[in-house]
C-alpha cells in the first residue's frame, strides 16, 4: 500500500499516460461489427478510462495524452472537465486526428474491436508533452505497455518515471498488452489479447525495476516475463521489481503478491470476489484499476484494494461500455453494503439509478425557467386575434430573445419549449447555453397521453443529450385506483425510457385541477409514484398552502431519492403578488430550487404581438421585463429564507 501521508502532500493523486480514443461502441448487442447500425460514444483507451475511473472513486486525477484539434478532441476534453480530471496534460494536436476505436459484442466471448490509430494524436506524444512540475504534482504516475511500442511514447513515459522517482512519487504500470499495437497483428485483430514475443518481454523487462505497482493479467504477466507459465513469470517479475504485484484472473477476481511469490497462485493476498454475468469484458480491467487505485493510493490494505478492485471489475463487465460504466464511490459503497439480487448488474435498479444520479450532467444550484411550451393556448390567442398559428414559432423566438435579455450568459436559467412550436427557438436556447425542458404529453390529457404517439423511446434517441424530458401528469392521490393505475404506468414506460437513453426527466404533478389539497396531498402522490420506482430527476409542483405541506414533500423526496435535483415552481397563470407569495413560502425550503412560469409572463405580450399591437421589440421588452421581475422576486425571497 502507499503511504497515505506521502499521498496527502500532493495536489493529484495519480496522473495516468498514454492513449485517448473516441469508443463508438455498437448498440446491437449479438451482432457482428459488421451487421451494427448505430453506436454509442465514449471516452476511452486505458489510461483514460482509469484517468477518468480514479476520479469517479474520488482521487484527484490527470491524464497526459494527446488528442485532435477536431470535435472528437474538443468533446474528450469537455468529457474529462466534466468527470473532474486535471486537463493540464492533455494536449492538442494540430496536424493529427483523435483516435477512435469502433467495438462490438458479438457474444459473450467474441468482442471485436478495430482501433483507427494511424499517425493519430496519442501516438505522437513525445518528452516535450511532459511538464516537470505537472509530474511533482501527484503521488504517482501510471504508465501503460502500450505506450512503450513507440519510441517518442516510450522516451515519454520514461521521463514521467524519472520525474516521479526524483520527486518521491510512486510508478505503476498497467501492463495493457494489445499485440497489433505492438505491429504483431492486423487492423482486423484488435481483440487479440496474446501473442508471444520475445522482442515485447525483453523490452516490458526494462521497465519492471522502476515500478512501485505492476497489473496484469496472466497473459499480459506472461508478456512482460517472457514466459507462459504464470508462476515463473511472477518470479521472474519479482527478481527484476520489488513492485507489488497484482495479478488480475479475471472471474476469479485477483491475487496481490507485496513480497515473495508463493508456491501456488491462490497463496497470494485474495480480495472478495462478485460473480456476476459478463456481459462485456472491455473496459473491466480499467475499472479494475480504478478500484484498486483507490485503495492502494489512500493506504488501505491490500485486500480492500483487491475487492474494491474486484467490484469495480464487475460492474464494468456487467455494462456495455467503457469509462461510462466505471462506478462512482457511492455507487461502489452502496454495492458493498447493500449487495444485489442480479447476476447482471446492469438489471439492478437501485444500483442503476445511483450511477445514474451520480454521474449525470452538473447544473446549477437553481433553475429560473420562463415556460413557453404551451401549445393549446397560445393556438387559442392566434385563433381570437385571427393570426395563422405559424407565427407562434417567431413569437417563441422573442421570448428566447427576452430570456437572453435577463440571463446576460449567466448560469441556471431555462426554458419550457415544445416540438410543435419551438423547434427555432431550441436553438436560440442553444445559443444562449439555457436549459432546455421539452414536454411530452399530450396538451390536456386525463388519463395522460403522449404526443405524436406512444412510442416515445424512438423521439428521445434524437434529442440532445442535454435536453431534459417534461411531463405534465394531472395526478391526484384520491383519483378512482384504475385513473391512478394507467396514469401511473405510463409515467412508468416515461421512466425507463429516459434512463434508457440517458436523459433527466422532469415529472410536472397538478392535483388542485382535479381534487382539493390539502397538507398531504402533493406528498401521497410522490409517495404513490416512487412506490412505482419513478424517480425524475426533477419535480414540477404547484405553490402550496403551508410550510408543513412543503415539509412533508421535502421529507418524500428526501427518504426515496436523496440525488433528486429538486423542485420547481409552476405558475398556473398567477398574478405576480400570488407567485411572490409563493417564492417567500418555499424561501427556507432546499428541496426547492427555483420556478417554470410561463402565461404570467407571455400572456400580454402574446396577445399583443399577435394581433399587431405590439412590435417585436415591444414584446421582448415586455416579457423580459415581467421575467426579470420574477427574477428578482425570487432572489429577494431567497435572501431573506
Amino acid at each position: 500500500m502507499m503511504s497515505a501521508a506521502s499521498a496527502d502532500r500532493a495536489r493529484l493523486d495519480v496522473i495516468t499516460i498514454g492513449r485517448c480514443s473516441v469508443d463508438l461502441y455498437g448498440q446491437q448487442i449479438g451482432s457482428r461489427l459488421e451487421d451494427v447500425t448505430s453506436f454509442a460514444k465514449s471516452v476511452g483507451g486505458c489510461p483514460s478510462n482509469i484517468a477518468i475511473g480514479t476520479a469517479r472513486l474520488g482521487l484527484k486525477s490527470g491524464l497526459i495524452t494527446r488528442v485532435g484539434d477536431e470535435q472528437m478532441g474538443r468533446y474528450v476534453k469537455e468529457q474529462m472537465a466534466r468527470e473532474g480530471v486535471a486537463l493540464e496534460g492533455i494536449a492538442t494536436d494540430p496536424t493529427r486526428l483523435t483516435s477512435l476505436v469502433l467495438l462490438s459484442v458479438e457474444n459473450d466471448k467474441s468482442f471485436p474491436l478495430i482501433f483507427y490509430r494511424d499517425n493519430c494524436a496519442d501516438s505522437a506524444l513525445n518528452e516535450d508533452d511532459v511538464d516537470d512540475g505537472f509530474i511533482r504534482s501527484a503521488a504517482a504516475v501510471l504508465v501503460t505497455g502500450t505506450h512503450f511500442a513507440r519510441p517518442n511514447t516510450d522516451a515519454a513515459q520514461r521521463k514521467a518515471m524519472r520525474i516521479a522517482k526524483a520527486h518521491g512519487g510512486k510508478v505503476i504500470l498497467d501492463i495493457d498488452y494489445r499485440p497489433n499495437l505492438w505491429g504483431l497483428a492486423g487492423h482486423g485483430a484488435g481483440e487479440e489479447r496474446y501473442i508471444k514475443s520475445d522482442k515485447v518481454s525483453e523490452h516490458m523487462k526494462t521497465i519492471l525495476p522502476d515500478c512501485d505497482l505492476i497489473v496484469g493479467t496472466e497473459e499480459e504477466v506472461h508478456i512482460a516475463a517472457g514466459t507462459e507459465n504464470t508462476l515463473d513469470a511472477l518470479k521472474i517479475i519479482r527478481r527484476l521489481s520489488s513492485a507489488v504485484i497484482v495479478l488480475k484472473r479475471g472471474p476469479m477476481g485477483c491475487v496481490v503478491y507485496p513480497d515473495a511469490i508463493p508456491d501456488a497462485l491462490d497463496m497470494g493476498i485474495v480480495g472478495t470476489g462478485f460473480p456476476i454475468e459478463v456481459y462485456n469484458v472491455l473496459g473491466a480491467g480499467d475499472s479494475f484499476m480504478s478500484g484498486f487505485l483507490r485503495g492502494w493510493l489512500k493506504g488501505e490494505d491490500h485486500q480492500t484494494s483487491a475487492t474494491w478492485a474486484n467490484a469495480c471489475g464487475a460492474f464494468a463487465v456487467s455494462r456495455l461500455l467503457c469509462s461510462p460504466e466505471i462506478p462512482t464511490w457511492e455507487e461502489l459503497q452502496y454495492f458493498l453494503s447493500h449487495g444485489s439480487p442480479h447476476r447482471a448488474l446492469r438489471k439492478d435498479e437501485a444500483i442503476n439509478h445511483v450511477h445514474w444520479a451520480t454521474t449525470r450532467r452538473k447544473q446549477p444550484h437553481q433553475l429560473l425557467a420562463f415556460a413557453i411550451d404551451h401549445r393549446s393556448q397560445l393556438e387559442k390567442m392566434a385563433d381570437e386575434a385571427g393570426a395563422p398559428r405559424s407565427r407562434i414559432n417567431d413569437f417563441k423566438r422573442l421570448a428566447m430573445a427576452a430570456i437572453g435579455q435577463v440571463s446576460q450568459g449567466a448560469p441556471g436559467f431555462g426554458t419550457l419549449l415544445d416540438d410543435t412550436y419551438g423547434r427555432e427557438a431550441m436553438f436560440d436556447a442553444a445559443k444562449l447555453d439555457l436549459w432546455v425542458g421539452r414536454p411530452l404529453e399530450q396538451p390536456g390529457s386525463r388519463p395522460l397521453r403522449f404526443e405524436f404517439g406512444q412510442d416515445v423511446g424512438s423521439r428521445l434517441v434524437e434529442w440532445p443529450v442535454t435536453h431534459t424530458i417534461k411531463c405534465l401528469a394531472f395526478y391526484h392521490p384520491d383519483d378512482p385506483q384504475a385513473l391512478k393505475d394507467e396514469q401511473a404506468g405510463t409515467l412508468r414506460t416515461l421512466y425507463e425510457a429516459a434512463r434508457k437513453v440517458g436523459r433527466e426527466l422532469l415529472v410536472e404533478i397538478i392535483a388542485g385541477k382535479n381534487g382539493p389539497l390539502d397538507d398531504r396531498t402533493i406528498a401521497r402522490a410522490l409517495e404513490e409514484l416512487y412506490a412505482l420506482g419513478i424517480k425524475p430527476d426533477w419535480w414540477k409542483l404547484e405553490p402550496q398552502a403551508s410550510a408543513a405541506a412543503w415539509e412533508n414533500i421535502s421529507a418524500v423526496i428526501a427518504k426515496h431519492d436523496p440525488w433528486c435535483r429538486g423542485v420547481v415552481l409552476l405558475g398556473l397563470d398567477a398574478p405576480e403578488e400570488e407567485l411572490a407569495k409563493g417564492f417567500a413560502a418555499v424561501a427556507a425550503q432546499p428541496i426547492v430550487k427555483g420556478f417554470a412560469v410561463g402565461r404570467t409572463i407571455f400572456s400580454r405580450a402574446a396577445q399583443g404581438w399577435l394581433s399587431d399591437k405590439m412590435t417585436d421589440e415591444e414584446a421582448v421588452a415586455d416579457m423580459a421585463a415581467r421575467f426579470g421581475k420574477l427574477v428578482k422576486m425570487w432572489n429577494t425571497a431567497r435572501d431573506r429564507g
